[in-house]
């Protein structure tokens, strides 16, 4: 049963919502003003939050704010109930991370369908999320076999200039591709001549077997972002590795598997996030790829147009983005050098 926790100050508005919660078949869980509804949120943890604006002790901007910087609490689905109707508090409070806004007064079907809206998302989002860290853990598995790495120490290693093309769209397939050092961007073209990468690889990983496996073209294109050193495996020596170890033919056909998942990931943050969660998303992800040891700040090459190609928005709005991103403190820049400088803050990032 899902847990609700209703932040209400209007004791028979807090009565009749938890009425109609619990006709529905939710736990719910009540508090008379924001001080109580946010130790009644750390100590309870619910599955959503609908919470009042103006309410005495701390209002209900406050209890979002407070929420949000705690790691437990921050990605709960909250829900603003208030009587205000003025553009600029709807326009506060989703700015703030609130997940909707329901006026008052409010019909019961439109409470319901707001929550029930609210937890399916959240539980597709935790779906995909707990699939991709079990592909994560697996890709370290796959790296670890020594048959791969027997590949990889015997493979032809060829070094890609910046910018330079390592496949094209069309080709043949011939390599399984190792990345010994600096980072490969692979993306689509759309009929008008617009880019939209379609994966990122840095040190440690492999990338073009998708193709390779299915023994047909190259579906995209492949470029190295930085100057990169890559182990190129001959195709036959794969393919013959695959047919004599299980354990490898095993392993990439969850990688495989895995890929997929992968993709639902960003296609429900193309899907349901703003330009701007977009642009803190792929930050974050350029951050994990060019991370080296323990270093909090971390410098990653990438132009405009391939930042705007990665979130599939303009190159102006990722340009204007990058300009707010910088003036809060989380990046800074220089040409298509970027620094970031607050990884936590990007990733976290709701709106």
């Amino acid at each position: 049963m899902k847990t609700i926790a209703v932040i209400e100050d209007n004791s028979e508005m807090r009565e009749n919502i938890a009425e109609i919660l619990e006709l529905a078949d939710y736990d719910v869980i009540t508090a008379e003003n924001g001080k109580e509804g946010v130790d009644l949120v750390k100590k309870n943890l619910p599955d959503l939050i609908l919470c009042d604006i103006m309410m005495p002790e701390l209002d209900g901007y406050g209890v979002l704010y407070y929420l949000s910087k705690i790691p437990d609490t921050r990605a709960i689905p909250f829900i603003f109930l208030t009587a205000k109707t003025e553009r600029s508090d709807f326009r506060k409070g989703m700015n703030m991370g609130a997940d909707d806004y329901l006026s008052k007064p409010f019909e019961e079907m439109e409470l319901l369908s707001a929550i029930e809206s609210r937890l399916e998302k959240r539980n597709r989002f935790a779906a995909v999320q707990e699939a991709s860290n079990k592909w994560n853990s697996f890709k370290e598995v796959v790296c670890d076999l020594t048959g791969l790495d027997d590949l990889k120490d015997s493979a032809q290693v060829k070094t890609y200039g910046k910018r330079e093309q390592i496949y094209f769209a069309g080709d043949s397939p011939k390599w399984l591709f190792y990345v010994v050092n600096g980072h490969v961007r692979n993306y689509k073209v759309t009929d008008d001549d617009k880019e939209l990468v379609t994966g990122l690889y840095g040190p440690g990983e492999f990338f073009g077997y998708i193709d390779l496996l299915a023994n047909d073209e190259y579906k995209e294109y492949s470029v190295a972002i930085e100057s990169a050193k890559l182990a190129l495996i001959p195709r036959e020596e794969f393919e013959q590795l695959m047919l004599s170890n299980k354990d490898v033919s095993i392993n990439f056909i969850k990688l495989l598997a895995g890929n997929i998942v992968e993709k639902e990931d960003e296609l429900v943050n193309l899907a349901y996030n703003t330009v701007r969660k977009r642009v803190a998303s792929a930050l974050s992800k350029l951050y994990i790829k060019y991370k080296e040891g323990l270093a909090d700040r971390v410098e990653v090459t990438v132009t405009r147009d391939e930042l705007a190609s990665m979130v599939g928005t303009a190159t102006e709005s990722v340009i204007r983005i990058l300009s707010e991103f910088k003036s809060d403190g989380y990046i800074k820049s220089k040409g298509s050098l970027i620094t970031i400088l607050d990884y936590e803050s990007l990733r976290d990032y709701r709106y």
